[in-house]
């Protein structure tokens, strides 16, 4: 003999199933041809290797041993089978790999065999019928020699073969002749072209070898000296240097054009075209411009240069632009910058058209798609789907079906891709995770008692199908009254060989079956020990199919009542993740020795029985009836039971929102790894929705495959409204895989769709061929594949051909049904699916804002209430006039019932406490102040007095105050009562918030205090009521950094280098593929009484949570915002720390004047708190830690700006909240001169205010203010007509660079919180600190900050010199060290943390000295601090391993608090402790 495969090939790494198929297998001989081209292998076996490992086997041998050696690996077997085998069966087991082999060898033989009819004389004679063709005789004599040799030489059987030639009707003769004439010639020119191309390449290679050698002639000049190229800058003095049109740079070229990815190192000059991807500019010295761009041909991208004078850079930018499709010619070089190779000294660029090659749909009638996957399949979809629906409108397809995993986010974006006045139709749908539970816990209940008797049996097998595998064992235990009193245990003969896998399974094999009794002796045997019980097995319904099947078979009539135990221990085991029988075993503690042995699994079985009884008599349960009752719809059970795919889609409105009510019960009741849908829900909400069988992964397709018994799978089939079949390729993973021992080939896969298209006639059902589309074209499966990669897939590398095809693609790829039965599954079907289903709107089109009853008339009575307690009786013109103004607005708007929402949230949280800020522009409306939503004053700065009532809007001393802001003006005593008057104003228009016709969706947001905002949202459902509040979904999606992150990791760990330009390019097409979903920090969706949130959305938990009791939109909440009405509950820092600040020192923030002049200096000096810049590393001003002021970015426009008054500080803080508003705009009008600080635009209201002085009508200046907010600009005919009103330039140039503006109000909301705080600041210096650092300090470290100031200032130092590297949790320590270094500069300092004293995430104020809370020691968290705190107050602790033990801190953090001397006389241990008490 020779010796075992691995001891001559032991350093291969294989996967599992080889390890085990050739683990017993021998090497004979190995041989190497002469020209060591060929290396044979002779191997010998006992068990038959089918073809598809012996060629993964030549493969990882190839691959592995002699990688990079131009040799072929072919192994050639012999096997010597055991006596289970026969002719007949060795053929039924082989086929796959005979037609393996043959499709190998020749195409003709390949189809001969697969047509042919075989059946057996006898044991020794083989007929084999092959219908008639061209070019038969020839052929059939080779099929002949090649099966004999197979039989005989490989298998050891000597077989004759007798082949005929059926002669077949003229019609279907020629057919399946031409047929098979067709794929012969196809195979011939694919082996034609391959040739053509190795020709091609051996004369690139050539033509390549030459270009070299005569560069290296030119690169030797006669003196020996090396010639050296010198970078020549890409600059001309005429940009381009031709007549040619299409040149827009350089000179005119016609050089073949390279792909890009063939450009692997520097190689010379080459020619590229592709689309360009990002341009920028840079200017350098000498009045010149850098352009570069990125260009990709979708093979690979390059990063491009050019140097063009600052005069042609407009000109030539005009071609060069993101999308236009250019030809460039240059040479091939490292650049020096970034060490890449690019394409520089560019000699010449040329426009051209887009090169892409369009996939068209060109079939007269189009097919429709029913089964489509868009970025909202969680990390698995890759297509757009507002891309995706363009396509399939551009093809003329009449409509296309969205069904996502298990979600329907997709919708609302699908939605929008389509006008309503289009004919084309979205279909909207999922592919659910459809749980069976309609089966159950006991089958066919007799209610029998749980006293009863019950056979407890367990089944070993050739396989999973009763209907083609047979029994090899059974074992059995007979239960009475709870004790085992009888055991049955026998092999049985299944007349076939047991598969290798079976045999390494169970350890059951030819030899030990070999003697026993048939079937169909064995069962009537045991079916006479199983009378008068109960089956009971692990998986019953596997067990007992073959039992029922063998029944069948021998005619014999039986009833059996069933229980499974895999469907108890899901009831009755919910905290499990798995129930296979070893881990139920091991959770009961019941042993299990020789698993997957018949007899031992069903004594392992019995013991769990016995035990789940006892559960369940526990429970009061005694008959089987009621442990049905107990599976009945359990929570419990439906999350661990299998789930199987099924598209559901809605045919009308009703099924729309019986899908989203369906979604819901999945993410909220059902979620377990993936949303699921139990039967029995989906029976329940079944109307106005279709349900498919969907892929492979549907229960049907699965019982298919598993070859389930003809009942079971009519079961299925009936429950269906239409089956779906896909192509080949889409399940090609099975053929490649060792899971599916029934699909060896794609005959096997043919042989299923077929299958399912049969049972469609049987059963009078639709069958629908779909893509089940992941991505839109062939090629961007490489972004589905780096995805799946970075989800750690294994055959990520093998993607399915998932892409949308056209329907002349489609019916090629199901030409195997015959051409009239694929244009009914292609064309037909589809299109009568979609006709079943209306078009409809995901969302509703409709406002749904909640009532609350009298709101109108309550808001109204509000605001006169509170309007009167100021201005009297009798109010001044001004406050009137805008009052009705703003009431008649809001109320004929329907907007009265958010302002009493507001209001009411408002007073809540006073009430309890806590300021509340506003944000966004509901500080313009007068309304909202007198309804007490918000401070901000939006009326003309003016005096008013609270004791008297007087007040002056008008006189001199207010009228230069106009514009600003109220608190501004010069103090005041009344002139009728003397007292001192208040100040207030701050002049915004109420427009900027609803728009001068109410046409404006008002948002309040709100800024609750961080510690109110829970209650605020709790505090919602008692004004609505409970289930009326939903949290503002959102969606999460892969990121452009962290999709960049993907791509890069990808190649580099498949060996490929990639330009950084490149991987961007293909992060692109991961961007936005759906990760997880969220919930907005403040935002609440109200839903009105009377309305169901189906209608709207469906809802879920955030992440999918199951811990949580919040319940978000499933939507994004932007999606349905403009139909519910959606509150702005936001946390912020401002009012905890005033309320915090307010507990400290007993002052009332509200009372604080907003004009203190020491506050004021902080925003010019550091004056008033008696310290120099020096002190604080030259800082110039006060105002570090003071909110919207304390960056270096708003402090450098402090510096800038120089404000002298509030108002100033209110259009710095609109200024630096803006985007592009201050730098390259109003820093650069303001140091040119152009403008001040005052008049330049520094919020949104400045843009309506003064282009309405400058006489534009009212309503063109709101439109144009709110584009220009939004970063959208002017159009040509806003801009001639500001320029008609004396608008200057310089101001039509700001609007033009803003890209979005903050809001007068917000900011004035803003700044009034952060006076206050900073008058703290000044006057309270210990509380405000405590409160800084308990409350806005990120990254507060007691080791670095707390040790005295030099410490600090050392840490610091350290920080400075790396600070362009810190981290972003260093970044935060700094900004924290900055804020220490001015307390200690003020002469304040800290207390070493006392275990007893110190509170968790709190500073206090003791002795005159701050001491910090515990959780800024490092590695204490909040939890541990807070576990820190409660133990302390339990008592003094002994020692650190008292500490430790009642706090559960870490070893180090307990180590870092010795180090710190936070632990300072605490022994080790509690014994030290006791000798201590003995001294």
């Amino acid at each position: 003999m020779g010796k075992p495969f691995f001891d001559v090939f032991s350093t291969l790494n294989l996967n599992s199933t080889l390890k085990m198929l050739f683990g017993e297998a021998q090497v004979t001989k190995v041989s190497v041809t002469s020209r060591k081209d060929f290396l044979h292998i002779f191997l010998y076996s006992e068990k038959l290797i089918k073809k598809k490992y012996i060629y993964q086997m030549e493969h990882e041998i190839a691959q592995q041993i002699f990688q990079g050696i131009d040799i072929q690996v072919k192994i050639i077997e012999k096997f010597k089978l055991s006596k289970q085998y026969t002719p007949q069966i060795l053929l039924e087991e082989y086929r796959s790999s005979i037609l393996m082999e043959l499709k190998q060898y020749s195409i003709f033989e390949y189809n001969l065999f697969r047509q042919a009819e075989f059946s057996f004389k006898n044991e020794r004679e083989l007929k084999m019928k092959v219908p008639d063709s061209a070019f038969l005789e020839e052929k059939l004599k080779d099929l002949v020699r090649i099966l004999e040799k197979i039989f005989d030489d490989r298998c050891g059987f000597s077989v004759l073969i007798d082949a005929e030639i059926e002669k077949a009707e003229e019609s279907l003769e020629k057919k399946n002749s031409q047929i098979q004439i067709e794929q012969e010639v196809e195979a011939v020119i694919e082996q034609v072209k391959q040739r053509r191309a190795e020709i091609r390449e051996e004369k690139k290679s050539q033509q390549e070898e030459k270009a070299e050698q005569k560069e290296t002639a030119k690169e030797k000049p006669k003196n020996g000296n090396i010639l050296k190229f010198e970078r020549r800058e890409n600059y001309y003095s005429n940009v381009k240097r031709s007549d040619d049109p299409d040149v827009i740079y350089g000179r005119s070229f016609d050089d073949e054009i390279i792909p890009m990815k063939n450009i692997q190192g520097e190689m010379g000059e080459v020619a590229v075209h592709g689309q360009v991807l990002e341009v920028e500019t840079k200017e350098i010295r000498n009045e010149k411009t850098i352009v570069i761009f990125q260009l990709s041909d979708f093979t690979d991208t390059f990063v491009m240069k050019i140097f063009v004078k600052k005069d042609q850079c407009e000109e030539i930018l005009s071609h060069i632009k993101k999308g236009a499709f250019l030809k460039v010619k240059g040479v091939t070089t490292i650049d020096r910058f970034d060490s890449q190779l690019t394409i520089g000294s560019l000699v010449g660029i040329k426009k051209i058209q887009d090169f892409r090659v369009e996939r068209k749909d060109t079939y007269a009638e189009k097919r429709v798609e029913l089964h489509c996957h868009t970025k909202m399949s969680d990390m698995d979809g890759v297509s757009d789907v507002k891309d995706i629906i363009k396509r399939a409108a551009k093809w003329g397809h009449k409509a296309i079906a969205i069904t996502d995993h298990g979600v329907v986010q997709a919708f609302t974006d699908a939605n929008h891709a389509v006008s309503p006045d289009d004919d084309f139709k979205v279909i909207y749908g999922t592919e659910a995770y459809l749980v069976d539970d309609l089966q159950s816990l006991v089958e066919n209940s007799k209610n029998q008692s749980l006293d009863g008797t019950f056979v407890v049996f367990d089944l070993e097998t050739t396989g999973f199908s009763p209907v083609h595998n047979k029994i090899i064992e059974i074992g059995a235990v007979r239960v009475e009254n709870g004790k085992i009193t009888d055991r049955f245990s026998t092999f049985v003969n299944p007349k076939v060989p047991i598969p290798f896998r079976i045999e390494e399974l169970t350890g059951i094999n030819d030899a030990m079956v070999m003697d026993s009794d048939t079937i169909d002796v064995i069962l009537p045997q045991f079916l006479k020990f199983c009378e008068g019980a109960v089956m009971v097995a692990h998986n019953a319904s596997f067990d007992m199919s073959f039992i029922l099947e063998n029944c069948r078979r021998q005619k014999i009539e039986r009833e059996f009542t069933s229980i499974d135990t895999v469907a108890l221990a899901r009831v009755l085991l919910p905290q499990l993740n798995r129930y296979k029988l070893d881990t139920v075993a091991k959770t009961l503690q019941i042993s299990l020795e020789n698993h997957h042995r018949a007899v031992d699994d069903a004594e392992c079985t019995a013991e769990i029985f016995v035990k789940f009884v006892k559960m369940l008599k526990d429970r009061e349960i005694i008959s089987l009836d009621q442990v049905n009752e107990l599976g009945a719809n359990n929570t419990d059970k439906i999350k661990k039971m299998p789930t199987y795919h099924a598209i559901l889609l809605a045919t009308n409105d009703v099924g729309r929102i019986n899908l989203y009510r369906l979604i819901s019960y999945s993410h909220l009741q059902y979620y377990n790894r993936r949303p699921r849908i139990p039967k029995s829900e989906f029976l329940k909400n079944r109307e106005g929705l279709l349900i498919g069988s969907a892929c492979e992964a549907g229960e049907l397709y699965q019982a298919i495959l598993n070859d389930r018994p003809e009942q079971e799978v009519a079961r299925l089939a009936e429950f269906y409204d239409y089956y779906e079949i896909q192509p080949l390729g889409n399940n090609g993973f099975m053929i490649r895989s060792d899971k599916y021992p029934n699909i060896q080939s794609e005959e096997d896969l043919i042989r299923i769709n077929k299958r399912i298209v049969k049972l469609g006639e049987e059963f009078q059902k639709m069958v629908v061929a779909t893509c089940d589309v992941h991505f839109l074209d062939p090629e961007d499966e490489v972004y589905r594949r780096i995805i799946m990669a970075g989800k750690g897939f294994d055959d990520a590398d093998e993607q399915a051909p998932l892409y949308l095809r056209t329907t002349e693609e489609m019916l090629k790829e199901f030409s195997y049904l015959g051409s009239d039965k694929a244009k009914e599954v292609v064309i037909t079907n589809t299109r009568k699916i979609a006709d079943m289903c209306e078009k409809i709107s995901p969302v509703r089109p409709d406002k749904c804002p909640p009532v609350i009853e009298n709101s109108d008339q309550t808001l109204r009575d509000i605001c006169y209430n509170r309007a009167h307690e100021i201005y009297g009786e009798e109010l001044p013109e001004v406050v009137k006039e805008r009052l009705e103004r703003e009431l008649n607005s809001i109320i004929s708007n329907g907007f009265a019932v958010m302002y009493i929402i507001a209001q009411k949230l408002v007073w809540k949280s006073n009430e309890d406490g806590y300021l509340v800020g506003s944000r966004g522009s509901v500080g313009s409306s007068f309304v909202a102040t007198m309804a007490g939503i918000t401070e901000v004053n939006p009326l003309r700065p003016h005096y008013y007095c609270p004791h008297c009532h007087y007040s002056d809007f008008d006189s001199d001393y207010v009228k230069p105050y106009v514009g600003g802001a109220g608190c501004d003006m010069p103090d005041m005593d009344c002139p009728k009562c003397g007292k001192p008057l208040k100040k207030e104003g701050f002049d915004i228009p109420f427009e900027t918030f609803l728009g001068f016709k109410g046409n404006k969706e008002p948002d309040i947001d709100l800024n609750f205090s961080g510690d109110y905002q829970s209650k605020a949202h709790k505090y919602t459902e008692v004004i609505f009521g409970e289930g009326q509040t939903f949290r503002a979904g959102t969606i999460g999606t892969l990121a452009e950094k962290t999709a960049y992150g993907y791509v890069k990791n990808y190649f580099e760990e498949h060996g490929e280098s990639k330009r950084g330009c490149e991987v961007a390019r293909i992060a692109q097409g991961c961007v936005g593929v759906r990760r997880t979903t969220g919930q907005h920090p403040g935002g609440i969706i109200v839903l009105p009484h009377g309305e169901e949130i189906y209608s709207f959305t469906p809802v879920q938990h955030p992440a999918n949570d199951m811990t949580t009791d919040i319940i978000t939109t499933h939507f994004d909440y932007h999606s349905i915002d403009h139909n519910l009405l959606k509150l702005d509950i936001l946390g912020h820092d401002d009012p905890t720390m005033i309320r915090m600040l307010e507990d400290l020192t007993g002052i009332d923030a509200k009372t604080i004047p907003l004009d203190n002049k020491e506050v004021m200096s902080l925003f010019l000096n550091t004056s008033a708190l008696k310290i120099t810049p020096e002190d604080i590393d030259g800082c110039p001003l006060g105002a570090l830690g003071i909110p919207e002021f304390g960056t270096d970015f708003v402090i450098q426009m402090l510096v800038d700006t120089k404000p002298k008054s509030f108002s100033d500080l209110v259009r710095i803080s609109g200024l630096s909240h803006g985007t592009d508003v201050w730098l390259g705009n109003a820093q650069t009008l303001i140091q040119e001169g152009k403008a001040t600080i005052s008049t330049a635009i520094c919020t949104r209201d400045d843009i309506m205010t003064y282009l309405i002085h400058m006489g534009l009508e009212s309503e063109l200046s709101f439109t144009i203010m709110e584009s220009v907010r939004k970063g959208k600009g002017l159009k040509p005919e806003w801009e001639e007509e500001m320029l008609k009103h004396d608008v200057p330039d310089w101001y039509i140039w700001s609007c033009e660079k803003i890209k979005y503006m903050f809001p007068k109000a917000h900011a004035a909301a803003y700044v009034m919180m952060a006076f206050r705080i900073a008058w703290f600041k000044i006057f309270y210096p210990l509380a405000y600190y405590a409160a800084y650092f308990s409350i806005r300090a990120s990254s507060f470290s007691y080791e670095l900050m707390c040790q005295g100031q030099a410490k600090l200032l050392y840490h610091m130092e350290e920080y400075k010199k790396r600070y362009d590297k810190l981290s972003k949790k260093e970044q935060d320590t700094y900004k924290d060290m900055k804020i220490v270094r001015e307390m200690y500069a003020r002469g304040f300092t800290f207390l070493p943390i006392d275990l007893y004293k110190a509170q968790a995430r709190r500073f206090q104020i003791l002795d005159g000295k701050l001491m910090p809370a515990l959780s800024t020691i490092e590695g204490l968290g909040d939890k541990a601090a807070d576990a820190v705190v409660d133990a302390a107050k339990e008592g003094t602790f002994l020692s650190k391993d008292d500490f430790r033990e009642r706090t559960k801190v870490s070893k180090t953090v307990i180590d870092l608090m010795t180090e710190l001397g936070i632990l300072n006389g605490l022994p080790e241990s509690n014994q030290l402790s006791l000798f201590d008490f003995q001294g």
